[in-house]
């Protein structure tokens, strides 16, 4: 995962939120600037929205204001579904019993600090928010692990497959097509995963066979 952050180019193609960023930037940047309702009640309650967006324009975690359109929040968005697709998946995996749904806990929290770093800009970072926001290599050592044990248990695959296999074999297949737009190893790992789970749960893969 470690591609998402070191070329632009893929930056540019994961899609849009802020909700991804770390709690300290939600302490320092949001809570400073929200509404909060208090309706004759001494307690204040945070709104969700914060209405410094309605001009076109959002913060980084640096306190930069960029244009709603730019690719940083763009590759935040595509992060942010990517998160939403690996839930969608292990909330199926979990309903079929699997083994590995403590695996996709751990990529959507490696996701959340994906999500931070590309909210951290070099143009405008200070080493304070390098060093809150950077994070190694282990969680693409554990993908190729991961993905090395599954395919030590896997069929040789002989033929090019379409998304199938239940229905939790098929979501993970899903969240692998958003995370194409994202970065290589992950989608490697949740191919992988896929065939695994639809193998487990004894169902069959479709097999592409060229029309007539």
């Amino acid at each position: 995962m470690a591609s998402l952050i070191l070329k632009p180019s893929h930056m540019r193609c994961i899609v849009r939120t802020c909700k991804c960023l770390n709690l300290q930037w939600t302490k320092n940047r949001f809570c400073s600037e929200r509404s909060y309702a208090t309706d004759g009640d001494s307690s204040r309650v945070p709104k969700i929205y914060t209405k410094t967006g309605d001009k076109g324009f959002s913060s980084t975690f640096t306190g930069e204001r960029r244009p709603k359109e730019d690719h940083v929040f763009e590759a935040l968005g595509t992060t942010d579904e990517l998160s939403s697709a690996i839930g969608l998946a292990r909330e199926f995996c979990i309903d079929k019993g699997h083994s590995f749904t403590h695996q996709l806990d751990k990529i959507q929290c490696v996701l959340q600090d994906v999500g931070s770093n590309i909210a951290t800009p070099r143009s405008s970072a200070r080493e304070s928010h390098i060093k809150k926001t950077k994070f190694g290599t282990q969680p693409v050592a554990d993908l190729e692990n991961w993905i090395d044990e599954f395919t030590e248990e896997l069929p040789a695959l002989a033929n090019f497959i379409l998304p199938s296999g239940g229905k939790s074999s098929a979501a993970l297949h899903m969240a692998r097509t958003v995370c194409r737009r994202a970065e290589r190893r992950l989608s490697d790992y949740l191919f992988t995963v896929a065939r695994y789970a639809a193998m487990k749960e004894g169902n069959e893969e479709k097999i592409y066979k060229r029309p007539e």
